[in-house]
């Protein structure tokens, strides 16, 4: 097979291609075989003599007399032999390639289409210059065994694809064979392949919404375009359109939302919405704009305490559309910004009936398990225990900050659990580092002071000490400050103070 380099023929057959090329599909009607002898001698000529187009033109003839005479089998193994020629043109082969792939959908027969696409992908096997035609073809047979039900076929043969690194396929059309290669993953119930596929999706510039132009904007640019076309005498080239990838953006994030709730990272997919929030045709819809809002603050209650969980719960607290479009997940919001008690026995029984309404969120009794579908995950209940564990260790936040000593059993009274419970939470806490505690099971005791050593106890007296200094030469300087004022006021005019 040539280089692939388009090299200057060393002679033209376009005539005789001209000629012979209408013989030949004139004999094919009555003689196939012997239309194809004589292209076979043409297209033998055309490629030793470097004549790209004719030689284009007569594989694309053979092929296509095949596909006419509805011989099958003879079409697989033209383009199989014919792709193997000595000096074959590159360009050829692509152009052949790119018509065969326009014969699947005439072919009737499931098995015959299926042997027209493993020719072509036996063709197509290790040769960059028709990797995206591979890429296509792989995909219909993907399709094919996905329709059948097949899905572990169907993932195999599409994720040995590594569509990341065709420098020749657009990007909008690799971003579509990853979600797809995600999808079938998902489907099939591997997750950790599904993860993998998606981290090569580089979502931070290519989703990122784009700023609308201003009228004024669009007019600088048009007069841009008109004076360039003016100095070199050309046509006014049109306004390049972008790419609107909001089809994508959202697919994307929705396999993200299903991956991070698979494995319980609530504030990943807390993220995941925010991100799916920032879209115009989010905002634009009512609906979806409110469930959106409603599963951002859901998760971001769900999500373990931390600093970076802190400072998103308060940047999502201070959104103004919460309280207008979800006034009561809003008030649940709120209570998790404010350093009070929530007693769970009133706070579950107040909002029992919005919490139920999201009942592809929240369920107070587990759920039969039932088929896994984008929409359910049967992690329900597992997230209302969440949802009640995330108001415990606030209660035992809030707690730590009020009190260094507390008593066990006014403890548990504060946070409505057993003794046993209360341990769990206080150590699931410590653990963290999210609070220090010490519980003196004898005495009946938890301590959430911090022990101190020595130089820390010396840091605060003389911190102290400081600040006692500093008062007193303040309390000084006022002092002195109110003597002078008063020896002026007692002053006579025209006279001397007394002594």
């Amino acid at each position: 097979m040539s280089d692939g380099q388009i090299l200057k023929p060393d002679k033209d057959f376009s005539k005789e291609a001209d000629v012979q090329i209408p013989q030949a599909e004139k004999q094919a009607k009555s003689d196939l075989h012997g239309a194809l002898d004589k292209l076979y001698l043409l297209e033998k000529q055309t490629r030793q003599a470097s004549d790209l187009a004719s030689t284009s033109r007569v594989l694309i003839c053979i092929i296509t007399l095949c596909k006419d005479a509805q011989n099958w089998s003879l079409l697989n193994e033209q383009i199989l032999s014919l792709s193997k020629k000595h000096g074959q043109l590159k360009q050829a082969t692509t152009k052949m390639v790119q018509v065969a792939m326009g014969f699947l959908d005439d072919i009737p027969s499931l098995d015959s289409k299926l042997s027209v696409i493993e020719a072509l992908r036996t063709v197509t096997e290790g040769k960059i210059f028709v990797e995206v035609e591979r890429a296509r073809v792989t995909r219909i047979l993907s399709d094919i065994k996905k329709s059948q039900g097949d899905l572990k076929s169907a993932a195999d043969i599409l994720t040995e694809l590594q569509v990341e690194t065709f420098g020749s396929m657009e990007r909008r059309e690799k971003t579509e064979f990853i979600l797809e290669q995600v999808e079938l993953c998902i489907s099939n119930n591997d997750w950790t392949q599904a993860g993998i596929l998606s981290r090569k999706i580089s979502s931070t510039k290519y989703f990122a919404r784009k700023p609308t132009k201003s009228q004024a904007q669009l007019d600088k640019e048009q007069k841009a375009r008109e004076d360039k076309a003016e100095k070199e005498g050309t046509d006014v080239e049109p306004a390049s359109k972008e790419d609107d990838v909001t089809d994508l953006k959202l697919r994307f994030y929705d396999q993200q939302v299903r991956l991070a709730k698979h494995d319980d990272k609530y504030l990943e997919t807390c993220k995941h919405y925010r991100r799916v929030l920032d879209t115009e045709a989010i905002e634009n819809d009512p609906v979806r704009l409110k469930a959106t809002l409603e599963r951002v603050v859901y998760f971001i209650i769900l999500s373990p305490h931390s600093n970076e969980q802190s400072d998103l719960l308060q940047r999502i607290f201070r959104d103004p559309r919460n309280a207008q479009l979800i006034p009561t997940s809003a008030a649940l919001l709120k209570l998790f910004t404010v350093p009070e008690l929530m007693r769970w026995p009133q706070l579950s029984e107040t909002y029992a009936s919005h919490l139920s309404l999201a009942d592809d969120m929240f369920s107070p009794t587990p759920k039969p398990a039932a088929p896994l579908t984008p929409q359910n995950d049967n992690k329900q209940h597992s997230r209302y225990q969440a949802l009640h564990k995330r108001v415990m260790e606030h209660n035992v936040r809030v707690v730590a900050k009020y009190y260094t000593r507390i008593e066990m059993s006014r403890l548990t009274a504060l946070l409505d659990l057993d003794e046993a419970e209360t341990e769990k939470y206080i150590s699931d806490l410590v653990t963290g580092k999210t609070v220090y505690a010490k519980i003196d099971r004898p005495a009946g005791v938890v301590s959430f002071a911090r022990p101190r050593d020595a130089d820390d106890v010396l840091n605060e007296w003389s911190a102290d000490m400081k600040s006692l200094l500093g008062l007193l030469e303040r309390i000084d300087h006022l002092i002195t400050k109110e003597e002078m004022m008063a020896r002026i006021q007692q002053t006579p005019k025209g006279g001397k103070a007394r002594a």
